[in-house]
């Protein structure tokens, strides 16, 4: 063999088998997800540019409370996860409000994907059978379908998801082929930078990668200098495919029909399919929705059944994990079954949980560390507490329906 090609496939087998890339895939396998099917029509009342602006200011606040939540981790000794974490930085506040909040963010996301996905399996059941889905039973399909799944723990959950992925990537780049030639450059000067401050709470659970920085730190044995570069890379790539993301959609889709899709709280990829009106296209379009909702939804039951059998100390017995599983998905069915806009309202919610437990408390868990106490480091982490309390204060008024006069002239 050439000693070229001996030395390419050695380099290729020390990539595949680094640590730093296994951690980056995972960043950007835990960052991406059914968010991205909310971004466009969300989006689409402040325009094309000031959703760039947007989306890279995000990913800036969200890779500094990150690096603060890395600094927390490493300054603790052991292995320790989210609420280890705030109660020994913290105290027993710490632990209770970050329990209570990653409770209702994994509850308010588990909402949101039964949401989304039930008209996709309304839809796909009656083309194929004939029969309509009564509307009191459409949204118990996701939990029934993938709850098994759930139930088995782990290993279930990855035989299923390594499936589920491998179908999101090959729609996400059928899409990618197919979409920019029907992609119209008028679409991109609407600007209205008022308007685009809605979407502050659903473009930012778009990064909450920080979940995993715990598990990371222990697979690469606190090494800060891999971690960093691990964190940064691994950011990187999910913000490259949303801005991707941002160009065709909104680029294909004209305003109207991302406003009222918006407003009947259908994903970005059914107006998509609509406006291009192709077979494949569509059919791609509608995987895509459901494999981007499906992969998120598995792995955040998994962990909400797992943090309550740990919380409420459940015995991991047939019964225990039966209970688990009925705490897991009652609470987010009652919420879909109240909200009309299921899909929408439990992000909007899921982005004030995500301001407080990934930006806020990082950046108050880091406070007494030397590192931050210069000027510099004060500052920073004083902009992370008023972003976090802005994006609280700004979704409370969204909801109350205080803000409807940003999109008041858009029907």
């Amino acid at each position: 063999m050439h000693p070229t090609s001996l030395n390419y496939e050695e380099t290729m087998q020390q990539l595949i088998k680094s640590k730093v890339l296994g951690g980056i895939l995972l960043i950007a396998g835990t960052t991406l997800g059914g968010g991205m099917l909310a971004f466009p029509t969300v989006t689409s009342f402040g325009g094309f540019w000031p959703s760039i602006l947007l989306f890279l200011l995000t990913w800036a606040v969200m890779l500094a409370s990150s690096f603060c939540f890395l600094d927390a981790n490493l300054s603790l000794k052991g292995e320790t996860n989210m609420i280890t974490m705030a109660e020994k930085t913290l105290g027993g506040w710490g632990k209770i409000l970050a329990w209570v909040i990653y409770l209702l963010l994994l509850y308010s996301l588990t909402a949101a994907y039964i949401a989304g996905c039930t008209p996709l399996f309304t839809e796909a059941i009656e083309s194929w059978t004939g029969w309509t889905v009564p509307k009191e039973m459409a949204p118990f399909l996701l939990p029934v379908i993938f709850g098994g799944f759930v139930y088995s723990g782990t290993k279930g959950v990855d035989i299923i998801n390594r499936i589920l992925m491998a179908g999101l990537v090959i729609a996400y780049f059928l899409l990618v082929f197919f979409v920019p030639e029907h992609v119209t450059t008028s679409n991109f000067t609407h600007t209205d930078f008022s308007a685009i401050t809605l979407a502050i709470p659903i473009v930012i659970t778009a990064f909450g990668y920080h979940v995993v920085i715990p598990s990371l730190a222990t697979y690469m044995n606190h090494n800060r200098k891999k971690l960093i570069k691990t964190i940064l890379f691994g950011s990187v790539i999910p913000i490259l495919v949303y801005l991707l993301w941002q160009i065709l959609v909104i680029g294909a889709v004209p305003l109207d029909d991302l406003v009222r899709a918006y407003h009947a709280g259908d994903p970005a990829t059914q107006p998509l399919s609509k406006v291009l009106k192709s077979p494949l296209v569509s059919i791609a379009a509608k995987f895509f929705s459901f494999f981007a909702i499906v992969t998120s939804f598995v792995g955040i039951t998994l962990s909400l059944s797992d943090f309550l059998s740990d919380g409420f100390k459940i015995k991991r017995t047939y019964s225990g994990r039966a209970l688990a599983i009925l705490l897991t998905f009652f609470p987010p069915l009652f919420f879909v079954y109240t909200y009309q806009r299921g899909f929408y309202a439990a992000l909007q919610y899921a982005g004030a949980f995500v301001a407080i437990l990934l930006v806020f408390l990082p950046a108050a868990m880091v406070w007494k560390l030397k590192k931050y106490k210069t000027f510099l480091g004060r500052f920073l982490l004083i902009i992370l507490s008023l972003t976090a309390l802005g994006i609280v204060i700004l979704d409370l008024l969204e909801e109350s329906g205080k803000l409807s006069f940003l999109t008041s002239s858009y029907k």
